[in-house]
């Protein structure tokens, strides 16, 4: 016959249900427990695995969404946007790069152009304007070093 177990936690873990609890420990590791067996745990600032583990409980039925939000001090429309990633993609999307959009006014293209006009003297600002680009659009091209800009001659 079955022997049924008592939910017993390690001492100073916050409870997310009667069956989860997590506790932050000293090293910056958050750790997940069902009763005293660790289940995952993750480094305190790793957002993906934090998502990816929360959103795995959700699905699995562990826990539900508005737990896991108070637990946490998170947003319930977070959960859910991690939720709906997790049964679309799975686990392996909270660790992939995300698609960002390519740079749309300094194409390849305008770029050479504006590296001749700084090869050809023109001050950031003045090449800026000449290629009716914001300056400040060009001087961050120029803090990453996608443009140089020509030594004065003294």
């Amino acid at each position: 016959m079955p022997q049924a177990m008592l939910p017993i936690f390690p001492y100073g873990v916050t409870h997310i249900n009667s069956i989860l609890a997590f506790q932050k420990n000293e090293s910056g590791q958050v750790v997940y427990f069902n009763g005293t067996m660790p289940l995952f745990t993750h480094d305190e600032k790793d957002r993906g695995a934090f998502k990816m583990i929360t959103a795995q409980f959700c699905v699995s039925g562990t826990a539900k969404q508005v737990e896991i939000a108070r637990a946490f001090g998170v947003k319930t429309i977070s959960v859910k946007r991690a939720v709906k990633l997790y049964r679309e993609e799975g686990p392996r999307s909270f660790f992939t790069p995300q698609n960002r959009r390519g740079a749309a006014i300094l194409t390849v293209e305008v770029l050479k152009q504006a590296q001749a006009l700084l090869n050809e003297n023109f001050t950031p600002a003045e090449a800026a304007k000449h290629l009716s680009i914001k300056p400040n659009t060009f001087s961050k091209a120029i803090k990453a070093g996608k443009l140089q800009v020509a030594k004065k001659k003294i």
